[in-house]
């Protein structure tokens, strides 16, 4: 658009020199002067019109100077002299990793922190940030288009930092984490806001402990994991004993029952009942031993 122009004035101050020297190309200052005017009239127009593609805003300066209003995604009429900066609104991410090449900058780009205990921890994070659409010329005034590596970078390391300081190395890895996160969310979200920035999510990806202290926190899972084990068993071992106590007592209660029940006239009164039913049977005999023995019963087969 601005280079239109510039040709189209070049074109003009080209057949201006033809026309004052006589030499054979004099006769082509006018079509010269002609497309010189057409190139600048098509420049101008092109200047007027400013598409601005979906998601994103255009913030509008005028010799330095930025104006307070955004330009939406679509087609717009401006004023020609207008310089337009366009600003992404869509949520971008900045992950610093301990990785090569995986995060915003190349090499290990991890967060590196002191916890409580003096031991130093090596935190891999992911900022799900996007840029507040009213606050864009503020941005573009106050901080550049460079805002990911002016704001959101350093913000998000030092606040880190700040926070790590309040936990152990072995809770941040483990029983802290959330907390951890939550909380370092809170106070990077206040600063952002104050830029003109919402931060959407704070994702931390890894979190690496010296070897030392790892070897100590798989020690102490597995001799809380065998404590638990051991529980279950005592546990199961008590209720088994529990158990055959509450038998060996139920029997006891029925041997007691029995032997202080039952007198001697019921005794003789059921046995004579089990006689009469094996004297009735076709294929048992019955032989009296004695007088006032019991008697002895014998099948003929």
């Amino acid at each position: 658009m601005i280079l239109l122009i510039i040709l189209g004035i070049l074109l003009l101050i080209a057949s201006a020199t033809l026309k004052n020297n006589a030499n054979p190309f004099s006769k082509f200052a006018n079509p010269l002067r002609a497309i010189g005017f057409l190139v600048i009239a098509l420049g101008v127009i092109s200047s007027t019109f400013k598409q601005i593609d979906a998601g994103k805003v255009g913030v509008k300066s005028l010799y330095g100077s930025v104006q307070p209003d955004v330009l939406p995604s679509g087609l717009h009429i401006i004023n020609p002299l207008l310089d337009v900066t366009v600003f992404d609104i869509q949520t971008q991410n900045y992950t610093m990793s301990a990785i090569h090449n995986e995060g915003a900058q190349s090499g290990d780009d991890a967060i590196r922190v002191l916890s409580n205990d003096g031991l130093e921890v090596v935190i891999d994070l992911t900022v799900l940030y996007r840029i507040s659409p009213e606050s864009a010329p503020t941005i573009f005034r106050q901080i550049g288009v460079n805002y990911s590596d002016k704001i959101v970078r350093p913000v998000t390391r030092t606040r880190i930092r700040d926070n790590a300081v309040y936990y152990d190395a072995v809770a941040l890895y483990s029983t802290k984490r959330n907390e951890f996160q939550q909380r370092i969310f809170k106070t990077i979200e206040t600063d952002f806001k104050s830029r003109g920035l919402i931060l959407e999510q704070l994702l931390i990806r890894n979190i690496n402990l010296p070897t030392s202290v790892k070897a100590t926190i798989e020690s102490k899972i597995n001799a809380e994991q065998d404590a638990q084990k051991m529980q279950f068993v005592l546990q199961k071992e008590k209720q088994e004993a529990e158990r055959k106590r509450v038998e060996a007592q139920g029997i006891a209660d029925y041997q007691r029952i029995i032997s202080t029940g039952l007198s001697d006239k019921q005794l003789q009164y059921e046995q004579i009942k089990a006689q009469k039913e094996l004297a009735a049977s076709p294929n048992t005999k019955i032989i009296f031993m004695g007088k006032g023995s019991a008697p002895v019963i014998l099948s003929d087969k």
